[in-house]
């Protein structure tokens, strides 16, 4: 049904940015009670990036963005929207405008969105519903997280996960649909597993009113639940969304997943019977960037020469809400 709509959805250009400053695991056995060989069995990661002023989210976007632009060949004038995925703005009200300014693209409209690990993809899907009914043209879909900013350096089951950085894609309305299927899902009655909740203290207004005011906590993250849903969820919705695409896993020519934990994409691919050849990770160098893995993986492939026009790839993201989704699409026109 999707292949009949009028406008169909490519996506023509990638690009990533990722911090200068590098920490390796031996830094943080200094911090916490670990050790590089604990981190790297429980989660593959070898070291992470940390975005240290005047590096921002803003810049980090750009950068990526700017390659995007340019790799799928348009200018940013030619840009309709940008949609960026984060949830660690540099503003609370939003970053994505401040992103279009940078770019100088006065013709788009822009605007952030937040769904944590799952953003790349619930970003994918939602700018695919302005270009199929004909709304825009060209969009700029960015993926970026400064997860840095809000770890606890003090909580080991925490600070050797995260790290920062940003992707970011260019889709296009084409002939044919290359956006083959897709599948999200939410589960709010397992947020308490992973959030990054608001902490307030009270100011007093009048002598009978007081208001909330503050920050934030420190990410919160049960390891075994997350671990156990990603497990589980995965998979599944990944089978979904093939199904939507009337595609058998065989078809598949990459897997990449949100680049949370090295073992998680091992389970996975083991359990969809893909096989280790056609896994894409990062993890290792970066960590998990959230909304930033995603579209960071896949434009290290690309450059790399991994995945060429027209390859089959199967993604899927999932994290915090908690909330997941899977999505096939070719890569190029």
């Amino acid at each position: 049904m999707q292949n009949l709509l009028k406008n169909g959805i490519a996506i023509t250009g990638s690009g990533s940015a990722v911090p200068s400053t590098s920490l390796e695991n031996e830094v943080l056995t200094k911090l916490v009670e670990t050790s590089d060989e604990w981190i790297t069995t429980r989660t593959g990661i070898g070291q992470r990036q940390l975005a240290l002023p005047p590096e921002s989210l803003t810049t980090l976007a750009t950068d990526a963005s700017k390659q995007a632009i340019t790799a799928a060949g348009i200018t940013a004038a030619d840009i309709d929207l940008i949609l960026l995925a984060t949830s660690t703005p540099d503003d609370l009200f939003g970053s994505a405008c401040r992103i279009q300014a940078e770019l100088d693209a006065t013709k788009a409209v822009a605007f952030d969105l937040t769904a944590a690990c799952s953003g790349f993809l619930f970003g994918l899907v939602t700018v695919a519903q302005f270009i199929r009914t004909g709304v825009y043209q060209n969009v700029l879909l960015i993926g970026a997280d400064i997860l840095s900013r809000w770890v606890d350096w003090q909580d080991r089951r925490t600070c050797v996960l995260f790290g920062d950085g940003a992707g970011a894609v260019i889709l296009q309305a084409n002939n044919s649909d290359r956006l083959l299927g897709f599948s999200l899902k939410s589960d709010g009655t397992q947020n308490h597993h992973l959030n990054l909740a608001y902490e307030g203290t009270t100011q007093q207004v009048t002598p009978d009113i007081h208001v909330p005011t503050g920050s934030y906590h420190p990410i919160t993250m049960n390891g075994k639940e997350v671990y156990r849903f990603a497990l589980q969820k995965v998979p599944e919705v990944i089978d979904k969304a093939l199904f939507e695409a009337h595609l058998t896993v065989d078809r598949i020519d990459w897997l990449i997943l949100h680049q949370a934990n090295q073992r998680i994409i091992n389970a996975v691919a083991e359990r969809l019977g893909i096989p280790k050849h056609k896994v894409i990770s990062n993890v290792a160098h970066y960590g998990n960037t959230s909304a930033a893995s995603i579209p960071l993986a896949l434009d290290e492939a690309v450059r790399q020469g991994k995945i060429k026009p027209n390859d089959i790839i199967a993604t899927s993201g999932f994290g915090a809400g908690l909330s997941w989704g899977a999505a096939i699409f070719q890569w190029g026109r």
